[in-house]
């Protein structure tokens, strides 16, 4: 009787957790999709009150309208590039700050360092990821932007109190220990017959490194990057400490810009009424933040991909 009853028993507990998961997927993919209605269905409503050629070509950004018919206010501009390239400029000097010294770090302490101090180093640099963007914030504030002010000044260099420099900065900071933790699994994880049998071969622990290991690793880096990427475009506080909310359109990291994650938080903070166009442009931005996120992701599978498919 026992033996005859186990397999039932085995059978139930299985089904009830396969309902559990596809339960828990279909959440996610529910969720993800009311997202997606939801930015869409506001953006429309924007779309209505204002051109979307306006919107993606524009140069200005004033969303500023009169909130009565009789009120004398400003008309309001919606033009998205000058956000595009604050998002753009802060995380390219984000992401060549976080990018090298993460990889560089993730090899020296997978393939180089001793086991003591890997021991100590790693722990220590994964504390980054753990201390509020806020203190960053002040970090950047009171620390990275008097100093980037006075030796520019001492340079004949005009630096703004806040400038996109100074964001950068600080938020690559931010952002190395993503960068460095998925460099380092991935580099651990390659296997150790590849090493010695480069090595093997005649290879120095540099052509290993370059030629052999790195190639392999090359998805969880990919990984890391990705994860700093995304981190660094959603960031807020930061950005509005540091970096301003000026819309200015410039490429000068020395001047103050404002990113598309802030003007969203600026427009939805208070009291807003939603059938303005100033408030329904917050969602436009969104959904505009959602695709350059989406193609993102794209490329970077697609990146993987090729060289996975060059390497094997």
């Amino acid at each position: 009787m026992y033996v005859t009853s186990t397999p039932t028993k085995r059978a139930i507990v299985e089904r009830l957790i396969k309902i559990a998961l596809i339960a828990a997927s279909t959440v996610a993919i529910l969720t993800t999709i009311g997202i997606i209605l939801s930015l869409v269905v506001e953006s429309f409503r924007f779309f209505q009150m204002v051109p979307i050629s306006n919107f993606l070509f524009g140069v200005h950004w004033s969303p500023q309208t009169a909130i009565r018919v009789d009120q004398v206010g400003a008309a309001g501009s919606f033009g998205a590039i000058p956000l595009l390239a604050g998002t753009l400029l802060i995380s390219a000097v984000a992401l060549s700050v976080s990018g090298p010294v993460g990889l560089f770090a993730a090899i020296y302490l997978a393939e180089y360092a001793s086991p003591r101090f890997r021991g100590v180093a790693k722990p220590l640099l994964e504390v980054l990821a753990g201390i509020p963007t806020v203190v960053y914030g002040f970090f950047a504030v009171l620390f990275v932007a008097p100093i980037l002010r006075q030796g520019g000044n001492a340079m004949g260099l005009d630096v703004s109190s806040e400038s996109a420099l100074a964001a950068g900065l600080v938020m690559g900071i931010m952002t190395i220990p993503f960068v460095s933790s998925f460099a380092d699994d991935a580099i651990t994880a390659v296997p150790r017959a590849l090493r010695e049998g480069a090595l093997g071969l005649g290879s120095t622990r540099s052509e290993t490194m370059t030629r052999v290991i790195l190639p392999a690793a090359l998805p969880g880096i990919a990984g890391g990057l990705l994860l700093a990427a995304s981190r660094v475009i959603g960031e807020t506080m930061i950005v509005v400490m540091a970096a301003g909310l000026s819309a200015n359109l410039t490429l000068n990291p020395l001047e103050a810009v404002t990113t598309v994650t802030v003007q969203i938080v600026t427009l939805l903070t208070g009291d807003q009424e939603f059938d303005s166009a100033k408030t329904l442009s917050a969602f436009a931005l969104g959904l505009l933040l959602f695709t350059i996120t989406l193609v993102l992701n794209l490329v970077a599978q697609k990146v993987v991909k090729t060289y996975r498919e060059q390497y094997e």
